[in-house]
Formats: structure tokens, C-alpha cells, sequence
């Protein structure tokens, strides 16, 4: 699986980007038709509790599955993204048994 990062208005984060990538591959090996990733951080300034946003989008057989979150720091939109995901995910596979 190939994971593209992208940070808007903000600074690179070598730290960040491995998490990210250890996450994902966890993912990924639990599901193993997942061909890419698309992860996209943006800071909300406006926002006084959260504002620091992830958004995921997975290319896999089928429609591309999408999730954000919008969290006070960055490592628990992380995890929310990609329990949302993983929840998608999951109903996915239900439909590719069923066929």
C-alpha cells in the first residue's frame, strides 16, 4: 500500500508521518485489497477546542472509502479516522462475502 501525506498551512512532521504509516500498516494488513492513501492534515485556527484536522481517503476495488475527524490534537484524529475507516471497511468486506 502506498500512503501519500499532505500538510496544508502547516509544517511537515517526520514523527507524524510515521504514525501515520504504522497505523496504516496495520490496517493494511488486516486488509489486504487496499491499494493506497490519501492522508491530508489541516489546522482550523478559528477553532478554539479542536481545529486539527485529518482526512483519510483509501483507494481499494470499488468506491474510494473517506473519513475525517476534527480533534484537539493530532494523534486522536488519527485514530478516529481510521476507526471510521476500519467500520467501513468491515462492511465492505461483508458485501465481497456475500457475492
Amino acid at each position: 500500500m502506498t500512503v501519500n501525506i499532505q500538510y496544508v498551512r502547516m509544517a511537515t512532521s517526520e514523527t507524524m508521518n510515521e504514525y501515520v504509516i504504522e497505523r496504516l500498516n496495520k490496517l493494511g494488513k488486516k486488509y489486504d485489497w487496499i491499494i493506497s492513501a490519501q492522508v491530508h492534515f489541516e489546522v482550523e485556527h478559528n477553532d478554539k477546542d479542536k481545529g486539527k484536522i485529518c482526512k483519510m481517503e483509501l483507494s481499494l476495488p470499488g468506491p474510494r472509502i473517506f473519513a475525517s475527524s476534527n480533534e484537539a490534537n493530532y494523534e486522536d484524529a488519527v485514530k478516529n479516522t481510521i476507526s471510521d475507516l476500519e467500520r467501513q471497511l468491515k462492511k465492505r468486506k461483508e458485501i465481497y462475502k456475500t457475492h
